[in-house]
């Protein structure tokens, strides 16, 4: 397996088995491995280009394996067309006909399989019922919110009862605020039901809130997997530790190296970290060190460790909280997040201020790669 974290299931639900996929030579999905559980929604993150979207066309049937297995309940998915798979795939543009009613784009599907039409009838409602929009059944496509379309979507997805749903950057085409109202509406009729799901995304607060683990990719390849708090305060890599949230990255090396603490020099300030690390002393290492998890003040703090000093070079304010950006005595800037939990402060920071930032010995994590 070539990622770090949770270890495989025995009896996982979804099995992907050391996936290739091939592009003229190109390695889209790189020897991917992965075991999904029953009911579980997994979240496959990353940047443009790193191959989770590849990865679930590999899942949905509309791409081909270059070498490896994608197991499904215990079943090979392999040379299974896209319309035989026990999978519904939801997109982005969510893909409703337009000249059809709500309640006719759910009935879809299940018209297509030859369902009764005394069966069609009950699951359209009993589905219309489960996303809220039983009063919008007559309405078409283009009279509905973004939001009330994705609903559709998803009901019009859930209606096939699929084994495996696949959600491609679901929430993509709603604005801000309307996104984050929808993600913990989304996940709730998606337990509610009991589908095995796994998204495609590239937003990491979508991911966090909505999947229950997450897979970080980069290169066709997956860095790290695991719970979402997993994957913030303990990732394995330089990469997952930039791309997961905000980080101040500084780079090291271990002086002291003990079982139980390790210390670690870096250009404006020595980390002392409460736990050992597997490293040895003179190892170059990296230090991801959260903006939260560092405090500011005007007077210096007590001790030598975790602790430097620094100019506010700019100041951003995103009401809950205000972000400093501070300027060291190499030149490295970081960043400090500090709740506004005061309407005022007094004495207030501000743009030019010396101010020392502090950190406890457990707030770091230590980086080998």
């Amino acid at each position: 397996m070539n990622s770090t974290g949770s270890a495989p299931a025995a009896n996982a639900y979804l099995q992907i088995q050391d996936v290739v996929k091939s592009f003229d030579g190109y390695l889209a999905v790189n020897h991917v491995t992965l075991d999904i559980a029953q009911g579980e929604i997994f979240a496959l993150l990353g940047s443009s280009g790193c191959g989770k979207t590849t990865l679930l066309r590999l899942l949905a049937g509309f791409e081909a394996t270059t070498s490896g297995r994608i197991v499904l309940n215990g079943q090979d998915l392999a040379g299974m067309p896209p319309y035989e798979r026990p999978i519904n795939m939801m997109f982005q543009s969510y893909a409703l006909f337009p000249h059809l009613s709500v309640w006719d784009n759910i009935a879809f599907g299940l018209r297509r399989d030859g369902m009764p039409r005394g069966q069609v009838a009950e699951r359209v409602d009993a589905m219309l019922k489960l996303v809220q929009l039983g009063r919008f059944a007559k309405r078409k496509p283009h009279q509905l919110s973004g939001g009330q379309q994705q609903r559709v979507a998803l009901a019009r997805s859930l209606a096939k009862r699929p084994q495996l749903m696949l959600l491609d950057e679901p929430l993509g085409a709603l604005d801000k605020k309307l996104r984050e109202e929808t993600q913990i509406e989304l996940v709730n009729i998606i337990e509610e039901v009991g589908v095995t799901c796994v998204m495609v995304t590239h937003d990491q607060e979508e991911a966090m809130t909505m999947a229950s683990r997450i897979a970080v990719m980069s290169e066709g390849r997956i860095l790290q997997v695991g719970p979402p708090a997993e994957i913030y305060e303990t990732p394995a890599t330089r990469f997952v530790a930039d791309f997961i949230g905000n980080v101040n990255l500084m780079e090291g090396k271990i002086s002291v190296d003990e079982a139980d603490h390790v210390v670690i020099d870096c250009a404006d300030c020595q980390h002392y970290v409460g736990h050992g690390v597997s490293g040895n002393v003179g190892q170059p290492v990296g230090v991801a060190l959260r903006p939260e998890k560092i405090q500011l003040t005007r007077e210096a703090p007590t001790g030598n460790f975790n602790r430097t000093r620094g100019k506010i070079k700019d100041i951003a304010y995103f009401g809950s909280y205000t972000v400093y950006h501070l300027v060291l005595s190499s030149g490295l800037v970081i960043k400090v997040s500090q709740s506004n939990v005061e309407r005022y402060r007094e004495n207030e920071m501000t743009w030019g201020d010396e101010v020392w930032a502090h950190w406890s010995p457990t707030s770091h994590v230590v980086l080998t790669h």
